[in-house]
C-alpha cells in the first residue's frame, strides 16, 4: 500500500484507535467477563467460544476477524482497512494483556448487575465511539457496521445494535434470561455511546419557519436570540405564491422561547423542529460575533 498520504493526523488517529481499543478490551475483562455479562457482535461470539471451549478472546478474535476483513475490502477503501487490520490486532493483543496482567483486579460489581452494565455500556460504547471517530472498527461487527453506514446511510450505533441483539439471542445457549437482560442493558448504551462519541457532544436544533410574518418573526429571533438565520426562497403549493422560509440553528435550551415569540408573531406559522447531531460554525464551535440586522419593508 502506497503511504504518501501518512501524516501526523494519520499518527494521531492510530494513538486514538489504540486507546479505543485499550478501553474497550478493559471493559470486556474487567466488567462483561467477571461479572456473567454477554456481549454483542464478534465479541458476543467470542465469549460464547470461551464458555464452551475455552479458547481466550483474544484468539478467536483474530480467527473470526479474517473472513469479516475480507469483505472490508470489498467495500472499504484500502486506509480504512488498514486501520481495521490495526484495531483488530490492537483488540485482541489488549483482550490478552487485560486478562493476564497482575496489577488490576476485575472491577468489583458482582454484587449489582445494574451497575455493571451501566459502566460496562458506557465503557464499551466510549471505546469503540473512539475508534469509530478517527476512521478505525475493532473488526468483527464493526466492520458491517460500518458497510452499512456507506452503503445504507445506517448510523453506526444502529448497525451495531442490530447485530449485538442478534449475538445476544444466542447467549442464551450459556447465559440465562435475567443476565440477557442486563447484557441487552450494556447494548443499548454501547449504541448510544457511539453515535454520541462519534458525532460529538455539539447538538443543537435546525428548525424551519414559514410565515406572512417572516419578517417580524426574523426580527424577534435577531433581538431576543442574537442567532444568525438564512432566508429560503420557497413557492406555496396550493396558490403557487412565493413564501420566504427561515432557516436557522440554535440551543435546545432556546426552543421553548423560540415557539413563545413565533406564536406572539403568528400564531399560524409552520413550524419544524429537526435534531442537529453536529454543528461546526459561527456560535457553535467557536464564539459568535454579536451584530444585528437591519430590516426593510
Amino acid at each position: 500500500m502506497n503511504l504518501k498520504w501518512w501524516n501526523k493526523h494519520n499518527s494521531l488517529e492510530l494513538l486514538m484507535i489504540t486507546i479505543g481499543c485499550a478501553i474497550y478490551a478493559f471493559s470486556l475483562d474487567m466488567i462483561s467477563i467477571p461479572n456473567g455479562l454477554a456481549d454483542g457482535g464478534l465479541s458476543g461470539v467470542t465469549l460464547i467460544i470461551r464458555y464452551f471451549f475455552h479458547i481466550n478472546p483474544g484468539i478467536s478474535t483474530l480467527i473470526l476477524n479474517i473472513p469479516l476483513i475480507f469483505i472490508g475490502f470489498l467495500y472499504l477503501g484500502k486506509r480504512t482497512m488498514f486501520y481495521t487490520l490495526y484495531g483488530t490486532v490492537c483488540l485482541s493483543v489488549f483482550l490478552l494483556f487485560w486478562a493476564h496482567q497482575p496489577f488490576i483486579k476485575p472491577l468489583p460489581f458482582q454484587h449489582d448487575l445494574l451497575i455493571s452494565s451501566l459502566a460496562a455500556g458506557v465503557l464499551s460504547g466510549l471505546g469503540i465511539g473512539l475508534t469509530f471517530r478517527y476512521n478505525g472498527t475493532t473488526g468483527g461487527s464493526d466492520i458491517m457496521a460500518r458497510v452499512g453506514q456507506k452503503k445504507f446511510g445506517l448510523s453506526s450505533g444502529k448497525g451495531v445494535l442490530i447485530m449485538d441483539y442478534l449475538v445476544l439471542f444466542l447467549s442464551l445457549s450459556y447465559l440465562d434470561f435475567y443476565h440477557i437482560m442486563y447484557s441487552l442493558i450494556v447494548s443499548f448504551l454501547l449504541a448510544r455511546m457511539i453515535d454520541l462519541v462519534q458525532e460529538g457532544p455539539n447538538r443543537a436544533k435546525a428548525l424551519f419557519i414559514i410565515s406572512d410574518q417572516y419578517q417580524e418573526i426574523a426580527e424577534e429571533i435577531d433581538k431576543n436570540l442574537d442567532r444568525g438565520f438564512t432566508y429560503l426562497n420557497a413557492e406555496g403549493g396550493f396558490h403557487n405564491d412565493e413564501k420566504k422560509i427561515i432557516y436557522l440553528i440554535i440551543q435546545p435550551r432556546e426552543v421553548p422561547q423560540l415557539k413563545r415569540m413565533i406564536e406572539a408573531v403568528d400564531s399560524k406559522a409552520f413550524v419544524t423542529v429537526l435534531n442537529a447531531h453536529e454543528v461546526i460554525g459561527e456560535g457553535f464551535s467557536y464564539q459568535r460575533k454579536r451584530y444585528h440586522v437591519s430590516f426593510h419593508k
